[in-house]
């Protein structure tokens, strides 16, 4: 018997991290892309033949981190900077983000977002972790995700597999 799946891309959203451990490298330094990263579904069929309603992220019962999943998405990355929770620099990029905005009423001078690990692999293992609770508990185990693509500027891609 064969399997049902689909897929999903998100994209257009902007960050910025640094990946500290990579000393031999510049990717030890903040830098910043253009991702997106595309969500692979697999399950059983609903009443209407699909394996995932692609609109559901946005009609969710399940929220992530208190949000929609399509909210979470933007609030994690989209015009943020990404730091893991080991970087020796942490203290720093939280009094950044603290730092009054002069000419807004908003604090802070970047949108901090703290993970456990940074990196093209490391991201889609977090979306991949984040997702597919959501995704599950969505479907009441029905469906889930299989592989989560994340990619920088479209060239680079990571995977991470179920």
């Amino acid at each position: 018997m064969g399997k049902y799946q689909s897929s999903k891309v998100f994209d257009g959203f902007s960050c910025v991290f640094r990946q500290w451990k990579a000393t031999t490298t510049h990717c030890q330094f903040l830098h910043g892309y253009v991702i997106s990263f595309k969500i692979y579904f697999e399950g059983k069929l609903d009443d209407r033949n699909w394996v995932w309603d692609f609109g559901g992220m946005k009609r969710a019962n399940t929220l992530i981190d208190g949000k929609q999943p399509k909210a979470w998405m933007d609030y994690m990355f989209d015009h943020t900077v990404i730091i893991a929770k080991d970087d020796p620099l942490l203290s720093e990029f939280k009094m950044l983000n603290n730092l009054p905005n002069l000419g807004s009423n908003n604090k802070g001078g970047l949108q901090l977002r703290i993970i456990p690990a940074t990196g093209a692999e490391k991201f889609a293992e977090y979306i991949y972790s984040n997702i597919n609770e959501f995704v599950k508990a969505e479907t009441d185990n029905r469906v889930r995700v299989t592989k989560v693509k994340f990619m920088e500027h479209g060239k680079n891609a990571a995977y991470y597999i179920e």
